[in-house]
């Protein structure tokens, strides 16, 4: 009997980052390069170093651009001073936040008053974590992880709130509301969840292989929160080992040592082809049985940049 793959579905690519990629491929097709893009489009080391390779050049912030040029924000959202800072150079800007995030974004506008104050779930110095608080400045607290929700000691005498960042893990946010509710019975919830749908299933597919699973292999980058978590879950929910790589190149025969079942997925910024050199990879190490295993169906689209849909309509493309 030949050695297994259990290939996760659904896997790679979420709406929020095919819309983010397109945008910064149509911005090239239409201005030519080079285009700016604030921070990383989304995070996945391939994604970004194949578009710099096509003259997409990543700044860290909109005073890096030169003035009156056209500069992209990434997927993760922005804050609303990024956007003042943009318009003060004359930057014509074009916003691929993800509409999951911006959703996020709507709901702490939403919330953040003078008697409120908003308990956001997310991490520290993740990029969608300070584009989100920036939009209710000294309103937002930014609960990190189990001991962020049992240490967290919000403003005396404020109605409280709890919002979260789109990419955690589902099951540690659940804990972490958890957490909060116990300490603070009359904290509200958003209108609605705030973890976005292809994280959800992600971690659902994941969960569903993982106890069958002698190795995990997540095709992901290090600074991807989703993919992160897909490790993780994968930890949790059986696997006895799981590993977080960029390439196929990274995974180490070593790691097969012993191993029959293996399960593969990646996170929502990784393009299927380097899942499809996993594949070969492990079919040239003896794993050529290869087994989908689809937790649900995904088919949502969201409609390109309204800037870029202009460009595009009086380009005639």
């Amino acid at each position: 009997m030949s050695k297994r793959v259990l290939l996760a579905a659904p896997r790679g690519y979420c709406a929020g980052v095919d819309r983010a990629v397109v945008t910064v491929e149509k911005a090239l097709e239409l201005y030519g390069a080079p285009v700016y893009v604030r921070k990383e489009i989304v995070h996945n080391k391939h994604v970004v170093e194949t578009l710099q390779d096509r003259g997409v050049i990543f700044v860290n912030e909109t005073d890096e651009v030169p003035e009156g040029q056209t500069v992209i924000f990434s997927a993760h959202g922005v804050s609303p001073a990024v956007h003042a800072s943009a318009a003060a150079r004359n930057l014509k800007t074009i916003d691929a936040t993800c509409p999951l995030v911006t959703k996020v974004h709507h709901e702490v506008r939403r919330f953040a008053d003078d008697e409120t104050e908003i308990l956001l779930i997310g991490h520290e110095g993740h990029e969608e974590v300070e584009g989100t608080a920036g939009e209710a400045v000294g309103k937002v607290r930014v609960v990190d992880g189990l001991d962020g929700a049992r240490e967290v000691i919000p403003t005396p005498g404020k109605k409280l709130v709890w919002l979260s960042q789109t990419t955690l893990s589902v099951d540690e946010t659940l804990e972490s509301v958890r957490i909060l509710r116990e300490r603070f019975p009359e904290i509200q919830d958003p209108p609605s969840d705030d973890i976005c749908y292809a994280t959800q299933n992600r971690q659902e597919a994941i969960k569903q292989i993982a106890p069958g699973a002698d190795l995990v292999l997540v095709v992901g980058s290090r600074n991807s929160s989703n993919s992160v978590r897909l490790v993780e879950v994968a930890k949790e929910y059986g696997a006895k080992a799981a590993y977080l790589i960029d390439y196929a190149k990274e995974a180490k025969p070593e790691w097969l040592e012993g191993v029959e079942t293996i399960g593969v997925t990646s996170g929502a910024s990784v393009p299927e082809i380097l899942v499809d050199e996993l594949i070969k990879w492990l079919a040239d190490h003896e794993f050529t049985d290869c087994q989908e295993v689809r937790a649900t169906e995904e088919s949502l689209m969201f409609a390109l940049p309204q800037e870029i849909r202009k460009e595009i309509k009086a380009a005639g493309k």
